[in-house]
């Protein structure tokens, strides 16, 4: 529901902007198209937003889960998933890391299975989107600072330890695609202490143009899309790693296996020619 967390004492910068896009943007849609998903996405976020507060947390889940699918296809957004059809047995934890280039990433998480994302402070005082996240169970962090990292850490792993799937995009903030950030690995670190798994998950899109980058609004960036032709995204859930006692490596092994998937590297690390996993098949 937001771009999803800094994790460290300085807001993550991406060099991305809009002269990374393609120079010729996607096909578009008519203007008379762009109007009629323009209210479908509202009525979606409107209908999504109502069901909460009255729901149970499993139904609210399934809501929120259907919800995120509706809104996607409301702006013109084929979602395909690969790979498992869950992040965890249920009652069991896990912290499900990906790579970032839009708002459609949350939402696409969120449809697989619903998580509880780490986002920062401010979300909470946004319109309707910090009262969904609010709702839905983020993990609010203040970012302003280190002095708060050890108990965000903490926060997340008491989550995870109760069975809880926490989502989190280590990079910290979008990138166009063509590039990728470094994860950081103090997330790592709370599933390390919780003893759960991290699953990482690998997004791609059709075009870059979704890309999420620069000075753009949220409000520029979903009428972007809302205009667009065939935009797809690709969702593969990729076999859960085990945490081990190490983040660095944790973080590493987790960043190379959305690599393998997507063929762009995060920070130093090379893109490996062979996946260290057996692939999922399509669910």
């Amino acid at each position: 529901m937001h771009p999803v967390l800094a994790w460290s004492g300085w807001a993550p910068a991406s060099p991305c902007t809009p002269d990374c896009l393609p120079a010729e943007s996607s096909p578009q849609v008519g203007r008379l198209q762009v109007i009629m998903r323009t209210v479908r996405l509202a009525a979606a976020l409107l209908v999504t937003v109502a069901g909460v507060p009255f729901l149970p947390r499993r139904a609210r889940e399934r809501w929120l889960r259907a919800g995120s699918r509706a809104v996607l296809q409301a702006a013109g957004v084929r979602l395909r998933i690969t790979g498992a059809a869950e992040y965890a047995a249920p009652g069991r934890g896990a912290l499900v890391v990906a790579n970032h280039m839009s708002w459609i990433d949350i939402l696409a998480v969120d449809a697989v299975s619903p998580v509880r994302m780490l986002a920062k402070r401010e979300v909470r005082e946004w319109p309707v989107i910090g009262w969904v996240a609010e709702r839905s169970g983020a993990l609010f962090v203040d970012r302003a600072g280190l002095h708060a990292l050890p108990a965000t850490v903490a926060a997340t792993a008491d989550v995870l330890r109760d069975g809880g799937v926490v989502g989190v995009f280590p990079e910290g903030t979008t990138w166009c695609g063509s590039a990728a950030g470094t994860f950081r690995r103090a997330a790592f670190q709370a599933a390390i202490d919780a003893g759960v798994p991290v699953r990482p998950v690998a997004l791609r899109f059709s075009t870059q143009d979704p890309a999420f980058v620069g000075d753009q609004t949220l409000l520029d960036s979903l009428m972007r899309v809302v205009r667009m032709r065939g935009v797809e995204c690709e969702l593969t859930v990729l076999p859960p790693i085990p945490p081990g006692s190490d983040r660095r490596e944790l973080a590493a092994r987790a960043g190379e296996a959305i690599a393998w998937v997507t063929g762009v590297r995060h920070g130093a690390a090379p893109v490996p020619a062979e996946p260290a996993f057996t692939p999922a098949v399509a669910a």
